[in-house]
């Protein structure tokens, strides 16, 4: 019984140190890249028109969620949620849904793998100014500091300005009435 139990021991101290050698010749799990920047470097664009609308019907004709994909001429869908609600998620930019008033909205591009994060936020804003006449009030916000020099940053900025100077101009179009050109095909 004695020369049973040792053999039993060996086999086990055996099956043991194989154990051992295929889990040390495993590669250990990766670290987790982090998307967090070390020294964000935050800028802010804030755009306005005056449109010639009160801000509560202004807000109804463009102020829809998906109503970017009208005013930028872009397809847009709500890929997750309700539109108006909060977390919805647009198609455009996987933007979600994270803040919003009777008049305004505010929202975020999330964390993606293998980028750093740049914190991007927008808010959208009919804001009354008479009786008859009202501001859109366009800002975003986020953190430039991924890339790589003060001509770059200067670059992204005035083309994003450029991009949503156009759209505040095509949501004042629809809001007085008008209709936007339709967009050329390639």
């Amino acid at each position: 019984m004695r020369n049973h139990f040792s053999k039993t021991v060996a086999c086990c101290a055996i099956a043991m140190a194989g154990l051992a050698s295929v889990a040390s010749s495993q590669a250990p799990p990766a670290a987790p890249t982090s998307t967090a920047v070390a020294n964000p470097t935050y800028i802010s664009i804030p755009m306005e028109i005056t449109v010639n609308r009160p801000a509560a019907e202004v807000w109804k004709r463009v102020g829809k969620y998906c109503d970017i994909g009208e005013w930028l001429q872009l397809p847009c869908t709500i890929v997750s949620g309700k539109d108006g609600e909060f977390g919805v998620v647009r198609s455009i930019g996987s933007e979600v849904l994270v803040g919003k008033t009777e008049l305004s909205y505010t929202y975020t591009q999330p964390v993606r793998d293998g980028r750093p994060y740049n914190l991007y936020h927008g808010t959208l804003e009919a804001r009354p100014v008479t009786a008859t006449t009202s501001k859109l009030v366009y800002t975003l916000i986020f953190d430039n500091s991924m890339l790589p020099d003060d001509a770059a940053r200067e670059k992204d900025r005035a083309q994003r300005a450029a991009r949503f100077t156009q759209a505040l101009q095509n949501m004042k179009i629809l809001a007085e009435g008008g209709s936007l050109p339709s967009v050329p095909t390639h």
